[in-house]
């Protein structure tokens, strides 16, 4: 039988989220869920009693972010895991560049990212076999039409989780950065392109629960299709260039 940890999950009310939370609490553990919305966090606390913090909240408020750390503290006095969920994407239309769209995903997908990480590294010091674990993309592999700001965020967060791995090894804490490839979800359902590979959310989260317990450094799926991808971005940039062109023009098409 596991162990029960005390795990913090942002973005827990849909997706990969949701379904992390469903198998997390089955195996046993106790998390602290948020989001922003509240009652799917009010169902898990109510199923089940006891183990689960429903602390929903916009994660993009650092002040917000702070009380969810102070509540936690109070609660359990420390963390063992944080999953690094929640976030966003919005796409570029560069015919009518808009700076607050990148502004929204950098907030959605970076700073808030960062305020989760400045209120959960107290807990985590206090914590059994700590460890850090954010949700990146498979995207910043290959720069993709309309992706800019979606890629840069995920970009920003696999660099930031990269240098801290480095930064935090000597405090015993792990960090785990996770880069799926298509996964379906409420966002990925907006989508107006082929989405090659698609997994349910059910199914990514089996994969990211399954391998979390060897504390890998990364978690990447599909294998094809990440393979696929960075066999891409070993091509010379002027292919690289070309391809991506290609892939503009097909997608002005099918808009």
């Amino acid at each position: 039988m596991k162990v029960s940890r005390r795990i913090w999950l942002t973005g827990a009310s849909s997706g990969i989220g949701l379904e992390l939370a469903r198998l997390l609490l089955a195996e046993g553990h106790c998390l602290a869920l948020s989001a922003r919305r509240a009652e799917p966090l009010q169902a898990f606390a109510r199923r089940y009693p006891g183990r689960v913090l429903a602390l929903p909240a916009d994660l993009t408020d650092r002040q917000q972010v702070r009380a969810i750390g102070a509540a936690i503290e109070a609660q359990w006095g420390a963390l063992d895991c944080v999953i690094l969920n929640a976030g966003t994407c919005e796409y570029i239309d560069a015919s009518q560049f808009d700076a607050a769209l990148l502004e929204r995903v950098m907030r959605a997908n970076v700073l808030a990212a960062g305020y989760c990480i400045e209120a959960a590294l107290p807990l985590l010091r206090q914590g059994v076999r700590p460890q850090l674990i954010g949700i990146g993309s498979s995207v910043t592999w290959l720069p993709l039409p309309r992706a800019g700001a979606y890629g840069a965020s995920k970009a920003a967060m696999r660099y930031l989780l990269e240098s801290l791995r480095l930064d935090l090894a000597s405090e015993g804490i792990d960090v785990t950065l996770v880069s799926p490839g298509f996964v379906d979800t409420p966002l990925t359902r907006r989508n107006d392109f082929p989405m090659p590979l698609r997994w349910s959310a059910d199914r990514a989260a089996r994969h990211i629960v399954r391998r979390l317990e060897s504390r890998p450094l990364h978690i990447d799926f599909p294998a094809p299709f990440i393979w696929a991808l960075r066999l891409l971005s070993l091509l010379p940039a002027r292919l690289q260039f070309a391809l991506g062109r290609r892939m503009a023009r097909s997608s002005l098409k099918e808009g």
